[in-house]
């Protein structure tokens, strides 16, 4: 993804609200399945994880492997991710 989609993107997630929250229990597969269906909706989510920092980024890498989605920006505890909605 270049530069400038990323930055558009990153314009678009701005007014936001995170769509799909992980709590103490993690990445579960109820939660991906969550994402997935998010992520066929509006193509571009914001995720909050309630996690330490390390484990944050893990976990935002984590979602985007099983998703196929592709990271945007971690600010915090909140991620932008975007995947092209499937053509039905």
């Amino acid at each position: 993804m270049q530069a400038i989609d990323r930055k558009k993107f990153k314009a678009q997630a701005h007014t936001l609200n995170p769509v799909v929250m992980i709590g103490q229990a993690g990445l579960t597969g109820a939660v991906l399945a969550e994402i997935e269906l998010a992520l066929n909706s509006h193509e571009l989510i914001k995720v909050r994880i309630r996690a330490e920092r390390d484990e944050r980024k893990k976990l935002s890498e984590k979602i985007c492997q099983d998703t196929g989605a592709t990271l945007i920006q971690c600010i915090g505890q909140i991620t932008v991710i975007y995947r092209v909605k499937p053509e039905k």
